[in-house]
């Protein structure tokens, strides 16, 4: 059998064996992608276990004045993720922020010693529309972040 189809504007047309058959489209129109995730994500990784951080406390903070206010926390699932700090695509303003991943409680439950108890990771975000990941790769005694994608 052979199909062959062409694409018109709102319409599908398929033309199997000498027979037409013309199909309306309707296509949902969005202004922009429902992405499912926070615009400020994390992923911890503890490369000294070779695995996910999970169960990881992550606090996100916006600079307010010469103090900090706390905007959300929540706690790195089974693959060492938050994807859902804020509500998905929420407006968030151009600032300085901080992401306090709460290390010492995390190696604490692992029981293993570290020489950093927090990390504090400052960044400034410039575009409120784009999409921040903030990566972290840990271990007891080192750690590493940079602007993922």
């Amino acid at each position: 059998m052979i199909v062959l189809f062409s694409e018109a504007p709102m319409h599908l047309n398929w033309f199997v064996l000498g027979l037409s058959l013309t199909v309306p489209l309707s296509l949902p129109v969005c202004a922009e992608p429902d992405t499912g995730r926070s615009p400020i994500t994390v992923h911890v990784l503890d490369t000294g276990r070779g695995k996910p951080a999970t169960g990881l406390t992550v606090v996100l903070e916006q600079a307010e004045g010469k103090g900090w206010r706390e905007l959300a926390r929540g706690k790195t699932d089974g693959d060492g993720r938050i994807e859902t700090l804020l509500p998905k695509n929420k407006a968030i303003a151009a600032g300085i922020y901080r992401i306090t991943f709460e290390s010492g409680a995390y190696f604490a439950e692992n029981k293993t010693k570290t020489f950093y108890p927090r990390i504090p990771v400052l960044f400034e975000i410039t575009e409120a529309k784009e999409h921040y990941h903030v990566p972290l790769l840990l271990s007891p005694f080192g750690y590493s972040t940079y602007r993922g994608s």
